[in-house]
């Protein structure tokens, strides 16, 4: 299956909480988008890796994904070696995707800016030829990606460019809420951690909301390139 995009994330949530509005607007939009998880988050201090496959899936279906895979990568512990890029590499000659997009490239969770590099890095080597991958015993053509995108996470960072989510934030909030486990409940008798806190949860909103506020917009994702965004026309930029 080619997808248009493929969205990864160092842990199950990365992407809904980094980009899913985005990835919400380009479905609507008629663009098959897909979900590769590198970690179960198994080293969570909230729920389980049980509890985190069920809530992945939850909010595959909210955004309406076409596929949603894992790499069980280790949680904490995975490295940007030979072995994890091969492992990357296969997906994105698997999907063919033309975007891709991935964590922070730097960021408090220190996965974040490692997966960051991981994938940034197997886009490039998935084109060369002479890198030789397979799937189920077929052999596997060469693709690079024609864009890396990053996705802004806990620690802020100036984006360069924004995308428009007005219309989809409550898709949004919805995907990240199916992760119950790992965000505010005041029911919940588990340990509060950073991203379980009502500020946290709340924050993800008005962060939207000012990105939003600055481009004149509702509600904004933010993203950071790795080369110059190119367009046609001046037309093209809002």
């Amino acid at each position: 299956m080619k997808l248009d995009i493929l969205a990864f994330g160092a842990h199950p949530d990365d992407v809904e909480l980094g980009c899913s509005g985005t990835i919400a607007k380009e479905i609507s939009l008629g663009k098959k988008v897909g979900i590769i998880d590198l970690t179960r988050g198994e080293l969570g201090t909230r729920g389980t890796v049980e509890i985190r496959n069920t809530e992945a899936t939850k909010a595959a279906k909210i955004l309406g994904v076409s596929v949603r895979e894992n790499l069980d990568m280790r949680d904490g512990f995975f490295v940007n070696d030979e072995n994890h890029q091969l492992k990357v590499i296969k997906m994105i000659r698997k999907y063919q995707p033309e975007i891709v997009l991935c964590n922070a490239i730097q960021d408090r969770h220190i996965d974040h800016g490692k997966g960051s590099k991981l994938v940034s890095d197997a886009c490039f080597l998935s084109g060369l030829i002479q890198i030789k991958t397979e799937i189920n015993g077929e052999a596997q053509r060469p693709w690079r990606p024609k864009v890396v995108y990053h996705y802004i996470q806990w620690q802020t960072i100036e984006p360069d460019f924004v995308v428009d989510i007005s219309d989809f934030m409550t898709q949004k909030m919805d995907a990240v809420q199916a992760y119950s486990s790992q965000f505010y409940d005041p029911n919940s008798k588990e340990p509060v951690t950073p991203i379980a806190s009502k500020n946290f949860l709340e924050s993800i909103q008005y962060r939207a909301k000012d990105l939003g506020r600055l481009v004149g917009v509702e509600y904004a994702e933010g993203f950071t390139v790795e080369r110059y965004v190119t367009v046609d026309s001046l037309g093209d930029l809002k």
